[in-house]
């Protein structure tokens, strides 16, 4: 292993942890993993391939430690073949992208089973979702502090009565009670002491410090006064404090859990595909709804939901969101076509293969290709908190002991670790988990469904607003369509109709309800530009429907010009569709608060004709950019970052991808299309959309909850160390104080965020 390694130059390994990864083992013999081999086993164990590269998820129970992370990530220099390795650690995930004509599948699973990361594959369960086996170590963990501390405390009654020892039995249940308490210290609290030592190790203060060091104090003073004092000591204490610090992160993981479970499969349900019918027709369904066997249309931009056969002749894919390369791939009739990719041609069909994997999408939206440049999150908050609370703390501790070795010499070792007890932020380390969970959970019961708490914070910082127009300000398939120019045959028209039918824009949708005729003809060599408009050949004739400048490329005549959507017959101008657009519910009132506390701007790519409606809307001191290509959009995002502006762009995820991974907070408006976008960072149910302002409102909330705890924990720290300077902390009152604190910080989390979502939203969805 070390020679692997140090071959790579990768020893800074070993500077992680004290001790790295797990023991290797023999490494792999033989044919051991031959049947990766097999293109059958390959195909049921990976999520995606090309034919090129290969993207898989692996289970590997085996990660434990900041090394293995570090490691893991670092698989591309092993082999040349890996492209990318990412680790979720909660999970204990590993998804690796591969170039599969340098690395097979069968030397991937060896070269990880030789670092000691042999993946857990089971065969029998291919075709079942692979669950993760409960974390039964953090189990015995907490199982082993809930017994030693019902039993310390058993023992410790007597004193908590104040009834004399005449008997002796003090001393000996003093040395019980120390005796259980060594298992909780050696083993259920061993996480905190990893986490500190690694942090002290690399220079830095986290709030795991603090707590080791409380915990540590609390056993040696309690073992000193059992031992040699023949006193109670604080046992019952200091594993009240780890089994309560377990206890939150247990209900952390739970919230977590849950938050998962609605991210990844309630937080899509807005986002629907077209089913065919037997007879032929197609409707509507949302994504959980649809079951292998059933037959799909994927039309241009839109995402692949899950795996299938392609029916239609070709298909071209571009799978950008998968590999983090923009070059499109053609498909044939016959091909597997793997979820992820979106067509970028005619609508397709598909014949599904597989359910639809929620967490197939949900891996994607939180890949870090679509990541913003690295933050702060909020478990960092609490660590920067911790740092200047371990600093204060530690003052605090030197100061009273100086103190009392100068006044009252005995009594300045008792006040010196009384501070060091009583002031273990174990509630400090629980509220940021606890609150923002909440907060996470009502805003994705109320519409917004948010990738991750680092964005409660980001939103919470915000001072400027961005909109796109067309699906986000305007209502989808509302608009008031009138043609200007020749009358359009009825052949005409269901040309027409055969070519938007294949376009998810907004624009495109009005037109073919506009038309209300069903579409005749095969659309061949389908394009769509993003901010310009499409064209395909229909019966041996070429149709162009698009922007002033679009139509101009596809034709030799003089257009006139003015607002509108022009359209082209085989390069003659025959009209232009002007478009009214019906605004969403609410508006104006939206507008009005949300300039109380934000810049506001509109960016759209299409044409002013609408000017003046939207003036009269939003208001004449909201700055308007229309005709804005999709990379003029996210020029626009960036020049307001330059003058130091916290941005949020508001898009329907369609021809706003750019502008929504650039800005602070980028927000997908969902209508009844698959307009799944992994740039953004929250997916908003566009029916609450009028909702905007309660929903950033209640995420600045959120953050003054979080700050609130942070006050509240900080209060029993102060009542705490009033007792502690005074050298007046009994076992009692810390038996009381410490659980305590713990316990009304999740109380305080869980109403605290529940009031707050009833007042921004009402009590039936919060």
């Amino acid at each position: 292993m070390f020679e692997l390694l140090n071959e790579h130059d990768l020893c800074t390994y070993y500077n992680l942890e004290e001790n790295p990864g797990i023991q290797l083992k023999a490494a792999p013999q033989g044919d051991r993993f031959a049947y990766l081999d097999s293109p059958e086993v390959i195909q049921k164990l990976i999520d995606f391939t090309d034919g090129e590269v290969t993207r898989i998820t692996f289970h590997l129970p085996q990660i434990h430690c900041a090394s293995c992370i570090w490691l893991l990530e670092k698989l591309y220099r092993l082999h040349p073949g890996v492209m990318q390795s990412q680790v979720n650690f909660l999970k204990k995930h590993l998804s690796v992208t591969f170039e599969q004509n340098q690395l097979s599948l069968r030397q991937l699973v060896e070269l990880l089973a030789t670092l000691g990361y042999e993946p857990n594959l089971n065969l029998q369960d291919l075709n079942k979702k692979r669950s993760v086996h409960n974390n039964r170590k953090f189990y015995y963990k907490l199982g082993i502090a809930g017994f030693c501390l019902g039993n310390i405390m058993l023992f410790s009654f007597p004193e908590y009565l104040g009834m004399e020892d005449t008997e002796g039995f003090g001393y000996f249940f003093g040395l019980l009670n120390l005796l259980l308490s060594l298992p909780v210290l050696l083993y259920s609290a061993s996480d905190y002491f990893r986490s500190a030592y690694t942090s002290l190790k690399h220079g830095r203060l986290n709030i795991d410090v603090p707590i080791s060091l409380g915990i540590l104090t609390l056993f040696f003073r309690s073992g000193y006064e059992i031992l040699f004092l023949a006193e109670p000591g604080f046992l019952d204490s200091m594993v009240g404090l780890v089994f309560f610090l377990l206890i939150g992160k247990w209900f952390q993981n739970k919230t977590y859990d849950a938050l998962s479970f609605e991210r990844e499969y309630e937080s899509y349900f807005p986002v629907a595909v077209l089913r065919k019918q037997k007879n032929g027709k197609a409707e509507s369904v949302a994504l959980p709804e649809l079951d292998p066997g059933d037959e799909v249309l994927i039309r241009s931009q839109e995402l692949v939901p899950a795996d299938g056969i392609l029916k239609s002749e070709e298909a071209l894919l571009d799978y950008s969101f998968v590999t983090g390369e923009s070059r499109p791939i053609s498909k044939k009739k016959g091909d597997l076509i793997y979820a992820g990719g979106r067509q970028v041609g005619a609508t397709i069909e598909l014949q599904l293969t597989k359910r639809v994997s929620q967490s197939y999408l949900t891996q994607l939206w939180n890949d870090e290709t679509f990541d913003h440049n690295p933050i702060e999150s909020l478990s960092s908050l609490a660590d920067r908190v911790g740092k200047y609370f371990t600093i204060s703390i530690l003052f605090i501790a030197f100061g009273s002991g100086i103190y009392w070795w100068f006044t009252q010499p005995e009594m300045a070792f008792n006040v010196f670790t009384a501070v060091l007890i009583i002031a273990c932020p174990c509630a400090l380390a629980l509220t940021a988990p606890i609150t923002l969970g909440h907060v996470l959970r009502i805003l994705g019961k109320n519409g917004l469904y948010l990738k991750n708490t680092a964005t409660i914070e980001r939103m919470a910082n915000l001072d400027q607003l961005v909109f796109d127009k067309t699906g986000t300000l305007t209502q989808a398939r509302q608009e008031h369509v009138q043609f200007e120019g020749n009358r359009l045959s009825d052949a005409e028209k269901s040309q027409l109709a055969a070519l938007v039918q294949h376009s998810t824009h907004p624009v495109s949708q009005a037109i073919q309800q506009y038309l209300a005729i069903a579409p005749e003809g095969t659309c061949a060599k389908f394009e769509e530009h993003t901010g310009k408009g499409i064209k395909g050949w229909i019966a041996d004739h070429e149709w162009v429907l698009g922007s002033h400048s679009w139509a101009l490329h596809h034709t030799q005549e003089d257009l006139p010009e003015g607002k509108g959507t022009y359209l082209l017959k085989n390069g003659k101008f025959l009209g232009k569709f002007l478009l009214s657009s019906t605004y969403r519910e609410g508006l104006e009132e939206l507008v009005q608060e949300l300039k109380k506390s934000y810049e506001l701007s509109l960016i759209s790519g299409d044409s002013p004709q609408e000017e003046a409606n939207l003036k009269a809307v939003i208001g004449k001191e909201v700055p308007m950019h229309f005709e804005q290509t999709p990379h003029d959009k996210l020029e626009y995002i960036k020049s307001l970052q330059n003058q130091q502006a916290q941005v949020m762009m508001v898009g329907d995820g369609l021809n706003d991808a750019g502008a929504l991974k650039q800005s602070d907070v980028g927000v997908a408006v969902s209508e009844d299309i698959n307009t799944f976008s992994p740039a953004c960072d929250a997916i908003l149910e566009a029916g609450k959309m009028g909702q905007l302002n309660h929903l950033v409102n209640f995420s600045k909330g959120g953050m003054r909850l979080v700050k609130y705890g942070f006050g509240l924990s900080l209060v029993y720290n102060v009542i705490g160390l009033s007792f502690a300077v005074q050298g007046l902390l009994s076992p009692i009152v810390a038996a009381i104080l410490m659980p305590l604190s713990s316990i009304s910080i999740i109380l305080f989390g869980t109403v605290a965020a529940n009031v707050l979502g009833r007042k921004y939203f009402g009590g039936e969805r919060s």
